[in-house]
């Protein structure tokens, strides 16, 4: 077994990229504190090809080093928008015919392993803020919350790793 080269990966460049039709898939992350997880929300995007970022509330904007740290360009490949209402951006999805999911622990919730997206459907996903999660109006406002089964002593994931679950989850599910 031999480790690939990056020029052997077959990459699109980034001008390519903007050109390739996108997964149905939204981001929306709602008021994340940390720059480097919106970097790296960014940067998985980038990954699983998804449509667009809405980066709300207090969650910060590129240009910023911090960001720029961990989206390695992807800031660049990724359409986004910043908006202040996470409210006002889900009611406009809904208007589109977005499916909302909430990332979040609720009543109710479905766990990520009984989630079966269909390849037809469009998805939005609400990923919240470190340390409070995603605000509770917003829960209301989606149509579902998706949670991830956790076993061990912590109660969440870093919104990072819990962004590359719900989209590897996603893509392996659409693409089977």
């Amino acid at each position: 077994m031999r480790k690939l080269k990056n020029e052997e990966l077959n990459r699109h460049s980034a001008e390519d990229y903007k050109k390739v039709k996108k997964n149905d898939v939204i981001l929306i992350l709602d008021n994340i504190r940390s720059l480097n997880n919106v970097g790296s929300a960014f940067r998985t995007s980038d990954a699983f090809n998804i449509k667009k970022i809405y980066l709300c509330g207090i969650t910060g904007k590129p240009p910023h080093r911090d960001i720029n740290k961990t989206a390695l360009g992807a800031t660049d490949t990724v359409e986004w928008e910043h908006v202040t209402s996470t409210i006002e951006v889900i009611k406009d999805l809904k208007k589109d015919q977005w499916q909302v999911f909430a990332v979040e622990q609720a009543e109710g919730s479905l766990m990520l392993n009984a989630f079966e997206p269909s390849a037809e459907g469009k998805y939005a996903f609400i990923f919240g803020n470190e340390v409070f999660g995603v605000e509770q109006e917003v829960v209301s406002a989606a149509d579902h919350c998706l949670e991830i089964p956790q076993f061990g002593t912590k109660h969440s994931l870093n919104i990072s790793v819990t962004i590359g679950v719900v989209l590897w989850h996603y893509i392996s599910k659409i693409t089977t």
